[in-house]
This record gives structure tokens, sequence and C-alpha cells, in this order.
């Protein structure tokens, strides 16, 4: 059976180019992974609570990040938190784990396969799988150059005949990189920079040896495998080279192939575009991408906590319905990378980006851009630390404030329908890092501050700031944990209660439990009208139809 539908999606990505030889490459991949033993594991439920963080975000001196950042997570965290999304933890040159040296190697300052197997113990862990490219340092790339007949055609070398003239990318930087090769200067097309060197997929054997790779992570304890910037891996000429059907299909055979050794494996792309293109990584809801990242609830929610009017995003919640009892969306509200606006399109006014991008710059952070098709150029991300984005100047003045509008903002991710991804700083209450920021002339490092163990496990007693955002989101993960509600795959129904408030309402339809959920976006009191009796999951308190909302106050009501 699994052959059978390999079979199908092979010729679907090669169609006149497909040979019967591919099929049989694969029968042997299947045969030599069917010796090996396989974890079961099941699906997300309610329970499943996602932390964003690099390998080494937690250190100690003289011992390996991993072991340091599980000892970290066993002591405060507990099981507030059941999945560990680790970022690239293999070696790589530059872009902070993204250009990766060795895929089947863990970078040796983190630590070891061993302290992987270690943590898996206790999390659930999601692996990074940089599949579109690879570093320029990596043995593939600089066989390309050496003229090893194995990796002539790994790589995407410049060809005049090919039309690049609607490609679509993230960068400002050339498409295509001149390296010295042994015998002479050779191109490849370098979506991202010069170090991070796109993969041809086209070559059959870049999809059965980054097939192989996959399924090393599943066994090697991953429950969930996010496919970085998976849009781009397939090329055609004259189109924009993105989102293309054999990009879709590759997915959609990569999750045959895991779902015939281990079923509920998470298959989670990262598209960073606007939300129609995001979502099509569903498929038909059954044969694709099991979560999608939900790129456009951080910009949302940030515009909504700043202009104190929920409108879009609630007109944007009301389009956003169950996908299937298998498919679901990745919810996050920060993450490694900017806040990106790509996924605003069509969503927020030009004059609504262009009142977050001043807010952002006034709050100490920085813009990124990207080219255009035309030449121009335009914002592609925000970055930023998201509390630090959140604070509107002269009204979020207070420590108390900034603590409950952080809290706000995660109370809509722990709501609205999916499962909750928490980057590591928004859950240690973190602030801009200007350091790091400054030493390394990239932008992205504002907000990837590496935090020394007993310096932050002292702060997160000391320091209100950090104290009072990480008490609170491990109470409300808590008891968002014990509310089958909340269901990965459990609809939401949009409440309209009034432009300064989001509502709405979640509903298991197996179990029958509700929880109706409202906070209030604006920086002063206001009395909603509800019209339901029940009882505050949060206080305990018993609410009658009517409730005064706090500034930034949100209830869940069941």
């Amino acid at each position: 059976m699994i052959l059978t539908k390999i079979e199908q999606k092979l010729k679907s990505i090669y169609k006149e180019e497909y040979q019967e030889s591919f099929l049989d490459q694969f029968r042997k991949l299947i045969d030599q992974w069917e010796k090996e033993q396989w974890d079961k594991i099941d699906a997300p439920s309610e329970k499943n609570v996602y932390l964003i963080t690099y390998g080494d975000s937690i250190f100690e001196q003289g011992k390996p990040t991993l072991e340091t950042l599980h000892q970290f997570l066993k002591k405060e965290v507990e099981d507030t938190i059941t999945d560990v999304h680790l970022l690239p933890m293999f070696p790589y040159t530059s872009d902070d784990g993204f250009s990766v040296v060795d895929y089947n190697e863990i970078n040796p300052e983190l630590g070891k396969w061993d302290h992987i197997k270690n943590m898996s113990s206790d999390y659930r862990l999601m692996y990074d799988f940089v599949a579109n490219h690879i570093s320029k340092s990596s043995e593939w790339f600089q066989g390309y150059l050496n003229g090893e007949e194995k990796y002539q055609g790994y790589f995407i070398p410049k060809d005049p005949e090919f039309n690049t003239e609607n490609v679509v990318r993230p960068r400002t930087s050339p498409l295509f990189h001149e390296y010295e090769g042994k015998d002479g200067v050779k191109t490849a097309w370098t979506t991202f920079s010069e170090d991070q060197v796109d993969l041809n997929f086209r070559h059959f054997p870049v999809l059965v040896e980054t097939t192989e790779i996959l399924l090393s992570y599943a066994h090697k304890g991953a429950s969930s495998i996010r496919l970085d910037a998976i849009g781009f891996i397939w090329k055609e000429s004259g189109t924009s080279s993105m989102h293309l059907p054999e990009a879709h299909a590759i997915i959609q055979l990569w999750r045959d192939v895991l779902n015939h050794f281990k079923p509920n494996t998470q298959i989670i792309t990262e598209t960073n575009v606007p939300h129609q293109e995001n979502i099509s990584y569903f498929g038909d809801g059954t044969n694709e991408a099991h979560m999608v990242y939900q790129f456009s609830l951080p910009p949302l929610v940030l515009h909504t906590m700043t202009t104190h009017d929920a409108t879009k995003l609630s007109s944007w919640a009301q389009t956003i319905g169950k996908v299937s009892n298998e498919a679901t969306y990745f919810n996050f509200l920060a993450s490694h990378d900017g806040i990106g606006m790509r996924p605003t399109e069509g969503i927020l006014t030009e004059e609504e980006k262009q009142r977050l991008v001043d807010k952002v710059v006034e709050n100490g952070g920085r813009i990124s851009y990207k080219t255009n098709t035309d030449g121009s150029q335009s914002v592609y991300e925000m970055n930023i630390n998201y509390s630090n984005a959140l604070i509107n100047k002269g009204e979020d003045d207070t420590e108390e404030l900034a603590v409950k509008k952080m809290l706000a903002a995660h109370s809509i991710l722990l709501s609205v329908m999916g499962v909750p991804a928490i980057y590591y700083h928004s859950l240690l209450g973190s602030e801009n890092d200007y350091e790091g920021l400054e030493a390394s002339g990239i932008n992205r490092r504002i907000n990837r501050e590496k935090l020394e163990f007993a310096e932050i496990t002292r702060e997160l007693v000391e320091n209100p700031r950090r104290q009072g955002i990480f008490q609170g989101l491990r109470k409300m993960i808590s008891i968002r944990q014990q509310q089958s509600a909340f269901s990965p795959y459990a609809p939401q129904t949009v409440v309209d209660l009034g432009s300064n408030l989001f509502a709405l309402k979640r509903r298991n339809d197996t179990t029958g439990d509700e929880v109706f959920f409202i906070v209030n976006v604006d920086s002063q009191p206001v009395v909603a009208e509800i019209g339901i009796k029940g009882r505050d999951l949060l206080t305990g308190r018993e609410i009658d139809s009517q409730i005064t909302l706090e500034p930034y106050q949100f209830v869940w009501v069941r």
C-alpha cells in the first residue's frame, strides 16, 4: 500500500522524467527502515503546549547546553510545557542554525544525540528540518565545488534559459552567487544568503536522501518535524518558484512515509506568507501538513492590542474554521524570527501596517525588508521582543500593565483553535536584547538572547516582570490543559461584543464541553453583556450575564 502511494506521488512530482528505478530506490529505503523499532505516539490534545527554543537558550559554563536546558525545564517549567521545539541543533555556519553543515550530527557545543534522547523521555520534541537549503561549508556543496560526480545535480546553477523574473523571495541579496570551484567558478541558487545554498529537488537523489533524513529524525525521537521554508523547494522557470504543486506533492509523500512508520508524527509547515497561501499546505486536510504556522496571528494580535480595536482580529478569526480531525493550526505570537508582515496582506491597510512599524521602531525594535519582483523594497518583518512590541508609550507605563498586556495577548493565543506554541523569551518575560543586536548587527538577535541558568532561575523569583509573566502563563496553561473544549480540533465561534472586546466560544462536540472566552483589549475598564451564566475558570467567581473587565483582563467562562 505504501509503495503504491509513493509511486503516485513520484509520478506527480517528476512527470515525464519519472523512471521505474525511482520506485525501486524507495522500496529499498522502506525495506531498510522496516527493520527498525518505532515508538508509538498520540496526536496532540488540549494538553499539548509547545515551547520554541534553541538548544543553547539556557546555558551553564562547562556543561552541554542541551543538558542544562533539560534541567531547567524539569526544575522550573515542569509539565506546563509538553512539547519542545528545538530550533536547528546541528553544526552550522550562519543564521543561528539555519545554515546546516550536517543534518545528521548534533552541534557539539549543544551536546550529543544522547542528550536529545534523555530530553525525549520527559518531553515530546520537535526537530527542525531545513530541507530547502544547506550550508556552503557542507560536504554536499563542497563536493559540488570539487567536481565530485555524486553532488553535481544537488544544486541549481545559473541558467540563462531559466526565467527568474517572477521569483518571490524574502531577501534583498542576489538570487545567485558565485563560488570558486576546483575547475573554476560555479554558480548556485541562494534564496536566503550566500552561505545558504538551495537544494535541487528536481534531482531525484536529493529527494531520496532528504527522505532518509526525515525518517531518521522520527526514529531518533521527533514527535513533530518542522519543515523550514518549505514553500521554496521546487523551482520552475517563469513562475514564482514558490508553493508549486511539486512542493505540495513532496510534503504529501513525506506524510505517507512517516504515517507508515510512526503515525501521528506531526508535519508542521513554515511558510511566512499571506494567509490563503499558508493554509494551502493543509492539502485536503488529511494528506499534507498536520499543522501550519498561523503567521497572521502575531501581527493581528499586536494590531489589536495597539489600537484597542479587535474588529480586524474578529473578522479574520471568523474565517478560521475546522480543517479536519487530523489537521489544525500551529499558533504562536513570537518566535526566533521577527513579526512577519506579509501575512497581513489583504487584512491590514497600509496605514495600519505603518502604525505598527512606527510603534516597533519607537519601542526600540528594527525593521527588515524584502525585495519585490519590480525591484522595490517593502517591510518583511519587525524585529522586537513581543512584550516590548505590545507597549503603548504614555499609556502602558506601569510594570503591572506591561505584565497584564502580555498575559492578555497570550490569552488569545491559548484560546483560538489550534495548538499553542510559546517562545522561550515570552514565557520567561524577557525584553529587547540590545547588546546582542549591536554586537552582531543582526536584527533578529534582538530577541535571541542566551540566558545563564543560575541568573534566570533567580530572576524568575526576584524580577517582578519575569515572575508575573512566567507564573501567569503557567497558571493559564495548567487551567487550559484541563478543558477538552480547547482540543486542537474543536471549532471556534467568534462572538461580537464590541470593538474593544475579543470573544469566542470553543466547543468540543465529542465531549460536549464549552468554554466562553472574552478579553478586554482596551486600557480602560469595559462592561460586557455576555449573555451567559457560569464560572470563571481563572478566579472561580460566578458570572451572571454581565461582567466588568478591567484593562487587559480576560475570562474563561464555563
